[in-house]
């Protein structure tokens, strides 16, 4: 298999993004359930569950750069044979996916209160305490943190994390299931085995 696609075939390097970033959102989504289920707030297991779930959301957050990265500078497998409306709608949904990956970590770090322990290695400081913050936010929209926070705590946890998420990585799954089961075509090999 090679590193880079092929017209058939997403190569080595493509795989290993996206199936990475399949994980990490899961793992992310573990870590958040974990502490809102199983823990009471304020507890060391409570906090080590959030310091996991911001260290994911970091690494996702480098992971999906790299993707969108390697995506623009590699051609992409041909499409398999379908009518427009499919290639288009096919498109459509993973132009929101990729923009679901890259606000989903921009609007958790905006909107953490809180220091980032990298997998308990180093510190990300939080938004908060950047200078970014002081001149764009505080300064120059005229806003406190708390004030700052609200609509950005919203979009990360009501709308994307609530629901969007898992409605577009749903709509996804299906779609390549139905492209494996219903039209044989090769849509789910190029991402799998490659056979």
């Amino acid at each position: 298999m090679s590193l880079t696609n092929t017209r058939d075939n997403y190569g080595r390097v493509a795989r290993w993004l996206h199936w990475s970033t399949a994980a990490l959102f899961l793992a992310a989504y573990c870590s958040v359930y974990f502490r809102q289920w199983f823990t009471e707030k304020q507890t060391p297991e409570n906090l080590t569950a959030l310091q996991i779930h911001l260290s994911v959301g970091v690494t996702i957050a480098v992971v999906v750069l790299l993707r969108v990265l390697w995506r623009l500078s590699t051609p992409q497998p041909a499409d398999e044979p379908g009518t427009p409306l499919a290639h288009r709608a096919a498109h459509l949904g993973h132009m929101a996916l990729y923009g679901v990956m890259i606000v989903a970590p921009i609007t958790g770090y905006l909107g953490t209160g809180v220091d980032t322990d990298f997998f308990f290695l180093f510190d990300i400081p939080k938004f908060e305490s950047t200078a970014l913050f002081q001149t764009v936010v505080a300064d120059g929209m005229g806003l406190d943190f708390k004030t700052f926070e609200k609509p950005i705590d919203f979009i990360h946890k009501d709308v994307l994390g609530a629901w969007l998420i898992w409605l577009l990585i749903a709509g996804h799954a299906a779609a390549a299931l139905y492209h494996h089961f219903v039209r044989r075509d090769r849509t789910l090999l190029k991402m799998t085995t490659g056979g």
